[in-house]
């Protein structure tokens, strides 16, 4: 069974069901179908392109070696992006008022201390992995709290939540590295088959489960509900609230998993996991635009994470500035918040 979100949203291409379109629903102008199409298929074009561009500029660029590296290095993002689509997609869309969750880089980092802490002390890999599970459900129901019963915007909340996550980490890791190496670290750090890394599978893998639980279950259709119909998901019985919670408790073990994947590849734990957090929101702003209806979908993030990550790849290869990734990262933002705004507001007209 696949989730139908075309009559919980109406797409912003116009294109309604013909059950739905009734004689008084007004024709959605030209001019608004032309800029939905371009930014959909231009998304798509501007990926290729990219991808064309850097494998004539760096032949090493489309080997499978070097795709196997980006899908690996793109894992640690690429979770948690998925847990910031879930978060989106039960919060709306509205970058102020919706869902948004800043302090999944930061619960990346604490999670990643508390594993690399408690494998420092000679624990073994189990209780390594349900401390930095259960550290990032912690973060989570700490923000589902103050979004469901105190009433916090999600923008602030998760914000201050970040600060205190950030500072708990410095304190936990004396701001040091914690260095781990365990048989389950060596294994996901590992080369799979065709020398693919691990990681790039447990991208992949998490990438499918997600989908089937978001896009392909009654539970995913009910999220896009209440994200974007809250009153009427309201009416028809449906817990908003607790939808809302339970998204954030998925976006924080999404962050405490992506911590367990942080210690493997580095090693250990690092401070400074608060620069994942832009390109985290970059991936899971973009990856709407690369969805058939322009709403966030699971499988429109992993384009957008692959999309970012040979876009820094690529200026790895050809020896450009790594500061002007973070500028193209913000400019990506301003672009897609842009056009997805200007399109809500003309088809509201």
């Amino acid at each position: 069974m696949s989730v139908d979100t075309s009559y919980l949203s109406p797409p912003l291409d116009g294109s309604l069901p013909s059950a739905r379109r009734s004689a008084d629903t007004p024709k959605p102008a030209l001019s608004r179908k032309l800029a939905v199409v371009a930014l959909r298929q231009g998304s798509l074009a501007v990926f290729i392109g990219v991808l064309v561009y850097f494998s004539i500029a760096a032949p090493f660029f489309l080997s499978v070696g070097n795709i196997g590296n980006v899908l690996g290095q793109s894992a640690i993002a690429g979770v948690l992006a998925i847990g910031l689509t879930v978060v989106i997609i039960a919060g709306g869309s509205n970058v102020v008022t919706g869902g948004i969750d800043l302090s999944l880089a930061a619960n990346m980092g604490l999670s990643a201390a508390v594993y690399a802490s408690l494998v420092q002390a000679g624990h073994g890999d189990v209780v390594a992995v349900l401390g930095a599970l259960g550290t990032g459900l912690l973060i989570g129901a700490v923000n589902a709290l103050a979004i469901t019963l105190a009433g916090i915007v999600p923008l602030l909340a998760t914000l201050a939540v970040m600060n205190v996550v950030a500072g708990l980490e410095l304190v936990l890791t004396q701001n040091t590295v914690v260095p781990a190496s365990t048989e389950f670290l060596s294994t996901l750090s590992a080369s799979g088959p065709f020398g693919i890394p691990v990681l790039a599978y447990v991208l992949l893998g998490f990438t499918a489960l997600a989908t089937a639980v978001v896009q392909y279950t009654p539970l995913g259709l009910r999220l896009y509900a209440v994200g974007e119909f809250p009153e009427a998901a309201r009416a028809a019985g449906l817990r908003v609230k607790a939808f809302i919670a339970g998204a954030f408790l998925a976006s924080g073990l999404c962050g405490g998993f992506a911590g367990i994947l942080s210690v493997s590849y580095l090693s250990g734990s690092t401070t400074g996991a608060g620069d994942m957090l832009l390109p985290v929101v970059v991936t899971a702003l973009l990856g709407s635009v690369f969805s058939r209806r322009l709403v966030p979908t699971i499988g429109g993030t992993l384009l957008a994470t692959l999309f970012v990550s040979f876009l820094i790849n690529g200026f790895q290869l050809l020896n450009i500035s790594s500061t002007l990734v973070s500028g193209v990262q913000g400019l990506l933002i301003l672009l897609v918040v842009s056009a997805t705004t200007l399109l809500q507001r003309k088809g509201s007209q």
